[in-house]
């Protein structure tokens, strides 16, 4: 389903191996959860030190969709994100 061999995913889940960057986006896009958010929910409270709150904004409005499986509005282009 996500490409990796089952036996690397099980050893992922058991923390006995640390995915790599690739490996976490195709199980994100697999399981149909966004990139960031799977890192959210995979992350450990150390990991998770942020002041800036447009990031968890987002982070928060992506598990409410997830969730409640709300359609998501278009974003309005910035000139950062053009």
């Amino acid at each position: 389903m996500a490409g990796l061999n089952p036996s690397h995913v099980c050893l992922i889940e058991l923390g006995k191996r640390k995915p790599s960057v690739e490996a976490v986006g195709r199980l994100s896009k697999a399981l149909g959860v966004p990139h960031h958010l799977f890192v959210l929910l995979g992350a450990e409270s150390g990991d998770l030190r942020t002041d800036d709150p447009d990031e968890i904004h987002r982070a928060a409005e992506s598990l409410a969709h997830l969730l409640f499986d709300v359609p998501r509005k278009p974003r309005k282009r910035t000139a950062m994100s053009s």
